[in-house]
């Protein structure tokens, strides 16, 4: 496919997104299976496209003065991807399979609008009723913060220190562009340009033998800040699949006493062979039964409880903007 119908088949899927209201992800599965001469490279390059219209939908109306799919695709072309009329035009030459050209309108919003003087949540790319909580926290850095979480999110991982550092892996995965994290003294990091495809990491010898997992620096630098220490007893209260039970694992040198659990055991599937190819031989993971407590045998015993409670997902919008799109006020009620 040419870029050019690349950019028409992403205007089609929005069409669909916003008639049949159906999850980005979901459209573009069954768009893929109804396509089947669209080769991987295409797939991923119309997937970028649907996310970055979905990371900055409400500037990209704006800025185009007109909430369609076609508007939108355009304007995010110009936002987020930097591209001016001339290079968005040549892939709208109404040519075989690209978009029909240009407008009037069009070429004017895109050479004379900003979004100088735009409402916060629509230049920041968040649910109007979200602003007077964001104003709240943030301030008038609320819409710096917010278009923080419309871009890409890059591939994040944390080098398991039970097994290698990163000292040994940055030259190991320089062939993926691995660079180390600003923060994290674990951490490693690639960058994903808008049509790269997603990494193939799990396919990565390292990563099979348990040398680095995935993990956002975020929650790397939630794991070192526990200060979980060996020899001490660690309970992950909520541990999910388990990122954050590997890295406390690590922190304690497989020296002292780790209890994993979690109120969903369905939550905790991947637990176990996650903690086996990471080489952790101190962890207890504790499965909920019925109305029975898991930890009733060593309660007031633990030196250390990690708890990162299940929340509304906002971080998760760099990876999933059309959930910022679905979240509903109900979600910050707390229980």
């Amino acid at each position: 496919m040419t870029p050019a119908a690349r950019l028409a088949a992403a205007i089609e899927l929005i069409d669909t997104i916003d008639a049949q209201r159906v999850p980005a992800a979901k459209a573009l599965k069954e768009w893929g299976t109804a396509h089947r001469y669209a080769g991987s490279g295409d797939r991923a390059a119309i997937s970028g496209l649907i996310w970055d219209v979905l990371r900055r939908q409400s500037s990209s109306a704006y800025l185009m003065d007109d909430d369609s799919a076609r508007a939108r695709v355009l304007g995010m072309l110009h936002l987020e991807r930097g591209m001016d009329v001339d290079a968005i035009a040549a892939l709208c030459d109404g040519g075989r399979f690209a978009p029909s050209p240009l407008t009037d309108a069009e070429r004017s919003a895109l050479t004379s609008r900003s979004l100088q003087g735009a409402p916060a949540h629509i230049a920041g790319d968040y649910p109007e009723w979200l602003d007077p909580y964001l104003a709240k926290v943030f301030g008038d850095d609320r819409v710096p913060e917010a278009t923080a979480m419309a871009s890409r999110a890059p591939l994040d991982l944390r080098v398991n220190t039970l097994k290698t550092s990163r000292d040994k892996m940055l030259p190991r995965l320089k062939h993926l562009g691995a660079k180390e994290t600003p923060w994290s003294p674990l951490g490693l990091r690639i960058e994903l340009g808008a049509d790269a495809r997603n990494v193939g990491i799990h396919a990565e010898e390292d990563f099979v033998k348990g040398g680095i997992e995935v993990q956002d620096e975020g929650s790397q630098l939630a794991a070192l800040f526990s200060a979980a220490k060996p020899g001490e007893q660690v309970i992950d209260l909520c541990a999910g699949a388990g990122g954050k039970t590997l890295a406390l694992a690590a922190m304690m040198q497989g020296k002292g006493r780790l209890i994993a659990t979690d109120r969903d055991k369905r939550q905790l599937a991947p637990i176990h062979e996650r903690l086996s190819r990471a080489g952790v031989h101190n962890c207890d993971v504790r499965t909920p039964k019925g109305d029975s407590d898991p930890l009733s045998d060593i309660k007031g015993s633990a030196d250390l409880v990690v708890i990162d409670a299940p929340c509304t997902g906002t971080g998760t919008w760099r990876r999933n903007p059309d959930a910022k799109w679905r979240m509903r006020p109900g979600a910050l009620e707390c229980g």
